[in-house]
Order: C-alpha cells, then structure tokens, then sequence
C-alpha cells in the first residue's frame, strides 16, 4: 500500500477551494493507496514517511515564495516530490519566461523591473503589470497608457514589498479566443480548458479576481499541442514531469504563445474533466511505486 502526501494550503478560516483533491483522494483511496491530505507548511509532517509527495494546490506559496521553495528542498532530500524542487525552483519565478524566449519558444513578450529599476513603462499600448511570483492574477492589473500614474503606483506598492514586477503587452486575442489550459500528466496531454479574459479594464491590481472566468472543455489545435511540447521540452535539467499546465493565447499573429508554464500546483479541473480522473490515479500510483 504506498503511502502518498496529496499536498495543499491552509485555508482557515476559510473553506478550501480545491475541489478537486478530496475526489482525487478518494479515488487513490479506492485504488489502494494511503493517500493523506497534507499542509505543506505542517511542522510535524514526517514527509519521508511518505513514498510519493504530490503537490497540488499549495495555493499560498506566492506569498512564501522562498519559504516554500525551502520546504521543497528539505522535502526531496527524504522522500520523492513532484514535481521535483529543482521545478519547483525555477517555476516559482516567472522570469522562466525569459529562459524559455531564449530557448525560441513563442511566449507572450515580457520585460522585468526589480526594485530600484525606472518605471519604464509603454506608452503607445495597452499593457499588463503583474508580480514575477503570483498566483490567480494576485496583484495583476492591465493598464492603458493614459493610466501612467495608477501604474506607477502599483509597482511603487509591489517594490516596497520586495516584489519583481512583469510588464507584457495586453493580447487582444484573449478578448476573442480566451486563454487556454492544456494539462499534462504521467508524460501525455490529459485534456485542456479554455476560459475567457481574467483582467478586466479598470479593476485595482489589489481586488480579488475571478481566477478562471466562463471555463469550459477545449480541444486544443495542432499548433497548441506543438507550443506546449516546445515550452515542456525548454524546463532545464528536468527530470520527467509527472504534471505540467501550459497556458497559452494568441499573439498579434493569431499564433499561440505561453503565457504561463504552471509547473507547481496547477489546478486539474478534473470536476469539468471527470473521464480524467482514472488516467491521474494511475500516473500517481505509478510514480509513488517507483
């Protein structure tokens, strides 16, 4: 009977959002595991106790982002994590996407300004600002080039915070096509989503946002079955990823790019998914058997 940490967050006082795990667990359950539902930040967690710990919707670790990373660390080093921490590294820091433009994949454009950097910021187009470490478009906002000075004072609140900001061109093509999810798990393409625009104009980059607005089922094109493999196949020195999310929108072009390369603790919408669910369990039995 292995034994398997499905890992998550702390939501108190709260209800936890993952719908998700507690079917996951039970369906490793039925299948014969000891499948545990464990807090990431838990200090009396025995984590090589464990053959496999999964992670799956440690949702707070934006703001932990270090702290995190650490447990990541400390965690592989007794047990078998997925993904692994080196991932979970790299990941953690959306300046991934400089890496994996380099690398030639098609990836949304991406300038960074740290803390003591100009705020240089466009003037000729809309554009999006938002924390190289984030989570469900937390301190995310898009900005027209007549909104300069609310946009400065976003990345005055983030700098003060210690926060690298991101600025992207806002793809339009998202307004038409939304922004789609295609999830990988066990090495395969498991399914994909699609959901329309999160940011929407005028809204603070401080106000709770809707984080998968109007999701729905999508049969992912060709040309985003490609630019999915291209963005996997860049993660330096990965070892094989037992999941992966590659979110993806159309550029000026009408091709699609990554807009982000969800490595850590994607959600699986196995609840708009459910046919998922078996081919999820056997990929996690078989990693906590290796």
């Amino acid at each position: 009977m292995p034994r398997i940490a499905l890992v998550t967050y702390d939501p108190r006082p709260e209800p936890s959002k993952d719908a998700d795990l507690p079917v996951l667990a039970a369906a490793l359950r039925e299948a014969g595991a000891d499948a545990q539902t464990v807090f990431w930040d838990a200090g009396d967690v025995d984590w090589a106790g464990y053959d496999l710990v999964l992670i799956r919707s440690t949702w707070d670790y934006s703001w932990r982002a270090a702290e995190f990373v650490a447990w990541a660390e400390r965690c592989a080093k007794v047990t078998r994590l997925a993904n692994p921490a080196e991932v979970v590294r790299w990941n953690t820091d959306k300046r991934y996407l400089g890496e994996l433009a380099e690398a030639g994949v098609p990836v949304v454009p991406t300038r960074y300004l740290a803390p003591g950097d100009p705020a240089d910021l466009p003037d000729d187009q809309e554009y999006v600002v938002k924390p190289t470490s984030g989570a469900g478009a937390r301190y995310a906002a898009r900005y027209t080039p007549g909104q300069h000075e609310s946009a400065v004072r976003q990345l005055e609140r983030m700098h003060a915070e210690g926060l690298t900001a991101m600025v992207q061109p806002y793809m339009r093509g998202i307004d038409a096509a939304g922004e789609r999810a295609l999830q990988f798990f066990g090495g395969r393409l498991l399914h994909a989503s699609r959901k329309r625009a999160v940011l929407a104009p005028g809204t603070a980059f401080d106000a709770a946002k809707v984080a998968h607005p109007g999701l729905e089922p999508w049969t992912p094109t060709e040309a985003e079955h490609a630019v999915a493999e291209r963005a996997l196949a860049a993660v330096p020195d990965a070892p094989e990823l037992l999941y992966a999310r590659v979110d993806l929108v159309d550029g000026e072009d009408g091709q699609p790019r990554v807009m982000e390369l969800e490595l850590v603790e994607p959600n699986l919408f196995l609840f708009l998914h459910p046919g998922s669910l078996r081919p999820v369990v056997e990929a996690v039995l078989a990693a906590a058997g290796r």
